[in-house]
């Protein structure tokens, strides 16, 4: 999850696998895959680099939880 921050202050962690796009006009618009759009404080650049440091962590593992013991 990435997080952003909508224009009223308010935080909230976004899947950004469902972004389809994003767009700078000139407040930060977040298209969805299923046709939502919110617009945001930050900029394109942070949530472009978010969206990149989210997909190397779940690359390297980083997400992963550790495994359960036998019961």
């Amino acid at each position: 999850m990435i997080e952003v921050t909508r224009l009223n202050g308010t935080l909230f962690f976004l899947n950004p696998d469902l972004i389809v796009m994003a767009e700078s006009t000139p407040d930060t618009v977040i298209r969805l895959s299923h046709g939502e759009k919110l617009v945001v404080r930050e900029s394109v650049d942070e949530i472009v680099q978010q969206f990149i440091d989210y997909k190397k962590q779940i690359m390297s593992g980083g997400f992963m939880t550790k495994p359960h013991s036998p019961v």
